[in-house]
């Protein structure tokens, strides 16, 4: 068998038994989150803008369903509160779960149990595939590693939820690759396309599980031959998409993000946060020396552009320096102020970031900092591999609550959150998900018409 058939194989097997008390706790943790993002991001300008796309596209006929699938990942995904896989360096939630549910509102043979399964095995493609083509390494050369694994876990998603055998699944997984896309560029604008190419993105996987519903056939063998490499320049691990199939769920590896940032920032903003907790006042800090995996150093140290929303967000001296004088302002999910308060400003022009090649030592599984700060002859230093979230140090079902109303409170009200989290945890018991959608549609679009 081929990679992809043994994948396919695997998908299609999803669910027959139960998933364990653990697993399904899990997969609720996470859809709470995921739906908090999606939400979170409706009040953001690229969200409005996607959802007035979506509107003028209903407005001319386009199909209901995927057009509202290819929505709800960019909005997930939009919001950088969604989460994370290190390994792969995707962000397999903000794909397959508003996937899995959009897929589960519409098909009234769909249970609980099914979309527990496409959701562990939407996540199971995702990440895979980004390890098969090394995403932590791909990234860096241009080439987003959720975008071009999106169909592929969305293909995985809707194959296990239109109950496809393990010979159409694989032909969807297939074709899934056959229309992954690399790349979107550097986009830096209030309207930037990146959102809504990765919803098409999710929706091309939708296409692909359709279309072997209907009994197209693809090339199993991709993975094997020389596409990836002769087209992508990538050389796949091709183990990687099927070692330990089955023995392990990939999404407890996926971690949690705390607040609204790149991740890459993130352990030296929490080394930061350690320091200050210790005593050490932000205005005392006279100079800030920060070490980060190599990989990491260009994308994340450089300065904000004012309306540049990427800028602010993958800036670990803004992010650094926020933590210290503006904690508030991470956990706004728009992040394009019209300028930074002087504090901030202050602190982001004594903090100096390096490259430390001994912090590779578990990368991509990890991704450490440290951070030495100077307070007049004083020095204070902090290593962080993990931050909060992260499957070493895992949110809990508060924690997870918690952000969830932190993120979607300012968007609906206490009352609206509290009614839309309710139904979230309650979800996988109940298989309402046509009611939870209709209740989310409702929430953002009264409050999208109000701003």
């Amino acid at each position: 068998m081929t990679a992809l058939e043994r994948l396919g194989s695997h998908v299609a097997a999803s669910g027959r038994e139960r998933a364990s008390d653990a697993a399904r706790e899990l997969v609720e943790l996470h859809l709470i989150d995921t739906v908090g993002a999606w939400i979170a991001s409706t009040r953001s300008v690229e969200g409005s803008s996607l959802l007035q796309f979506r509107a003028a596209m209903r407005a001319r006929g386009e199909r209901a369903w995927a057009l509202d699938l290819a929505t709800r990942c960019a909005l997930a995904r939009l919001s950088e509160i969604d989460d994370i896989h290190l390994p792969s360096m995707t962000t397999p939630g903000a794909i397959v779960i508003p996937g899995a549910l959009t897929l589960a509102a519409t098909l009234p043979a769909v249970g609980a149990d099914d979309v527990i399964a496409a959701i562990l095995a939407g996540v199971e493609a995702m990440t895979r595939l980004g390890r098969a083509v090394d995403g932590p390494a791909i990234l860096y050369r241009g080439i987003w590693p959720t975008y071009f694994a999106g169909p592929f876990g969305i293909a995985a998603v809707a194959a296990r939820l239109f109950k496809l055998d393990a010979q159409a699944s694989a032909h969807a997984l297939a074709l899934a690759l056959t229309l992954a896309a690399p790349a979107v560029g550097h986009h830096n604008a209030a309207t930037t396309s990146r959102w809504f190419a990765v919803g098409n993105a999710a929706r091309n996987g939708l296409n692909a599980a359709l279309a072997a519903q209907q009994g197209f056939t693809c090339d199993r063998k991709l993975l094997e031959g020389r596409v990836l490499p002769d087209v992508f320049g990538v050389t796949p691990d091709v183990a990687a998409l099927t070692d330990g199939l089955g023995e392990r769920f990939a999404l407890t590896e996926v971690s949690f993000k705390p607040w609204c940032a790149a991740r890459q920032t993130m352990a030296a903003t929490q080394a930061l946060k350690d320091i200050l907790a210790s005593g050490v006042a932000p205005a005392a800090i006279d100079e800030i020396t920060v070490s980060v995996l190599p990989p990491h150093l260009k994308m994340i140290d450089h300065g904000v552009v004012a309306g540049d929303r990427a800028s602010h967000l993958t800036s670990v001296q803004c992010c650094m320096a926020l933590a210290a004088f503006a904690p508030e302002m991470a956990f706004d999910v728009q992040q394009t102020p019209a300028d930074l308060p002087p504090a901030v400003r202050g602190l982001m022009a004594k903090i100096k970031v390096e490259a430390d090649a001994r912090l590779l030592a578990d990368y991509p599984a990890t991704w450490p900092a440290r951070a030495r700060v100077a307070v007049g002859s004083a020095r204070h230093e902090r290593d962080v591999t993990h931050v909060p979230g992260d499957p070493a140090r895992p949110f809990d079902r508060e924690s997870v609550r918690k952000k969830f109303l932190r993120f979607t409170q300012p968007v609906l009200g206490a009352d609206k959150a509290a009614r839309i989290l309710a139904r979230c945890s309650g979800v996988l018991a109940t298989g309402a998900f046509s009611q939870l959608i209709d209740e989310i549609e409702q929430a953002c679009a009264v409050d999208a018409c109000s701003r």
